[in-house]
């Protein structure tokens, strides 16, 4: 249970607010994250990592001298927006390029590689390497659709000590690449994790039972057996992850191994040691050499249950970036000397679209948009406690609170444009650039991109035609798909947008008004929601969890169903 919060859509901005007052000495704030204190040497690479808050000590507790230069931090459970990352990026960038590093989710996936395109569009050369050392989350044949959990800190660890060596941005690249292909990781959980204002855990274990193989965002595991006790359980994760004995590992049974037991929020240390002992044990009888084990909460999941083990397969370039020192407000190893040149205060850098003032016909048009975002919001306010339950079946049930926090800032952005007389298309994508920013996450990063579409197929000077909006959402659908890589029959909003789209375009060819169009567009669209029933998921975090969802109807698709309904409210009398 989650019990000290204030307004939950707000819980991510106070736990920063209060995280970089705890620690003014060593991190400052940037907008949408934290950085260094003290700068990088000029022309060196520099290390930022990210993704939802919600996983203390990650992602901002690894900020510091040997690891991360910054952390872009998202809200609960949801992925940093593009431009908060692009906020910490400039923030700690100091010439040399920059490496991406984050658990392979598709929220951070999409928005670190927006990101990306921007910076490198500014001259910025940067990388990423995608952590995927979840085991259970992909067989080794599809090693590239796996999870990042607690793995990632050897990751890290690896690329920041490259970086402050004064490596070139190839080997940094290299060297990160390297030590992803010798992770791996299993967890367990007891019990789910409660969100901020929730009064139940996303899910629910049997006592005596334990779950295999869930996710730190509150996911359920992969299957449920009976609770082993803790040697049996140090036994289940230790064979388990020696039958993944990297294959660059000649001898494995001499090899040498970093080794993390992390504890994902409720198990408290002493258990986390008794643990331990065991796996201590049945690694040194295989002749393993272990170097300087972590017993610690490193990546959690709010008050979950359950404990994770990681087995970091070493060479010597690797064992030096293990062992090496690092001093951060949550992790501490050695000694480290510190550069005593502060970071600049970083200000927010802001790609807004110019708020250009539109013909009378777009100002009219763009007045009835506002309407219609108000109406969205409205519907998605009081479906949100739903939507959350949805996405909780498969998910991380985090969807109606980053819906909620996305349109609401989309409606505030609208408003001003409108009080600034912008057209249509100016309003649309301002509030596109609002709603992204603020929600981050998978659907943050998608319904930024449908606003903006619209809003550069209306434009801001002739009065929408029914043909122009069916242009519009046909473009919002293809950046969708281009972004996300998500097809019809994949289980989200595509499976929406696609038909929703196709009986707009048709509609509008055959003469019908706006109003007329959507509305038979809408019937379609809302079918479509719910027949996602149907379907199971083939990306995204419910993928691991397909069979759970059946039956269940994807949230993305409803939340999409809900807003269009709204909207063809709004618009009937046109």
């Amino acid at each position: 249970m989650t019990y000290l919060f204030n307004n939950p859509t707000k819980f991510a901005d106070e736990l920063i607010e209060g995280y970089v007052a705890a620690h003014r000495n060593q991190i400052q704030p940037v907008d949408g994250g934290v950085i260094r204190k003290h700068k990088a040497q000029p022309g060196q690479v520099v290390l930022v990592i990210g993704g939802g808050s919600g996983h203390y000590p990650a992602f901002g507790g690894f900020v510091g001298p040997g690891l991360a230069h910054g952390a872009a931090m998202g809200n609960v459970f949801a992925a940093p927006s593009a431009q908060q990352i692009c906020n910490v990026a400039q923030a700690v960038n100091a010439g040399g390029g920059i490496l991406f590093c984050y658990g392979n989710y598709v929220g951070d996936v999409l928005n670190f590689d927006q990101a990306q395109a921007r910076l490198c569009a500014m001259g910025i050369d940067v990388r990423t390497v995608v952590v995927t050392d979840d085991i259970a989350s992909a067989p080794l044949t599809e090693k590239h659709k796996r999870r990042g959990i607690a793995g990632t800190l050897p990751v890290f660890k690896a690329a920041a000590v490259a970086a402050d060596a004064g490596k070139s941005l190839d080997e940094v690249f290299r060297i990160a690449t390297e030590a992803n292909e010798h992770v791996r990781t299993l967890g367990v959980a007891f019990s789910g994790c409660t969100l901020p204002g929730s009064n139940k855990p996303l899910f629910k274990v049997s006592s005596g039972k334990m779950e295999v193989g869930m996710g730190i965002h509150g996911e359920p595991g992969l299957y449920r057996i009976d609770s082993p006790t803790a040697d049996g359980l140090a036994e289940m994760l230790v064979d388990k992850l020696l039958t993944e004995i990297p294959s660059t590992i000649v001898n494995g049974d001499g090899a040498r191994i970093g080794v993390i037991l992390n504890g994902l929020g409720s198990v408290k240390y002493e258990e986390l040691f008794v643990v331990y002992r065991r796996v201590d044990r049945l690694l040194l009888e295989r002749g393993l050499t272990i170097i300087d084990p972590i017993v610690d909460e490193l990546i959690t999941s709010f008050d979950m249950a359950g404990i994770s083990l990681t087995l970091f397969w070493m060479n010597d370039e690797l064992e030096k970036t293990w062992i090496a020192a690092a001093d951060t407000p949550a992790f501490h190893k050695g000694n480290i000397v510190r550069s005593n040149i502060d970071t600049p205060a970083a200000s927010r850098i802001k790609d807004k679209h110019p708020l250009e003032i539109g013909s009378m016909d777009s100002q009219s048009a763009a007045a009835i948009v506002f309407v219609a975002l108000k109406a969205a919001c409205k519907v998605i306010n009081e479906k949100s406690e739903e939507l959350g339950r949805l996405d909780a079946i498969a998910g991380d049930g985090d969807h109606g609170l980053g819906m909620q926090r996305g349109i609401t800032a989309a409606v505030v952005a609208a408003k001003e444009a409108l009080d600034a007389k912008a057209g249509a298309g100016t309003l649309l994508t301002v509030a596109g650039d609002a709603w992204s920013d603020r929600a981050g996450g998978t659907s943050g990063a998608l319904w930024g991109v449908i606003l903006r579409s619209l809003g550069n197929a209306l434009g801001d000077e002739a009065t929408p035609q029914a043909s122009t909006v069916a242009v519009g959402i046909a473009s919002a659908l293809r950046d969708v798909t281009n972004l996300g890589n998500a097809q019809l029959g994949d289980k989200t909003l595509v499976d929406v947008l696609f038909p929703f789209s196709s009986a707009l375009a048709t509609a509008a060819s055959q003469g019908l008004s706006i109003a007329d169009s959507w509305a038979v567009a809408t019937d379609i669209a809302n079918e479509a929601a719910q027949s996602t029933k149907k379907l199971l998921p083939k990306i995204g975090r419910a993928r691991p969890h397909a069979e759970q969802s059946l039956g269940t109807p994807d949230p993305g698709a409803i939340s999409m169903a809900l807003i269009i309904t709204a909207i063809g409210k709004t618009i009937s009398f046109l």
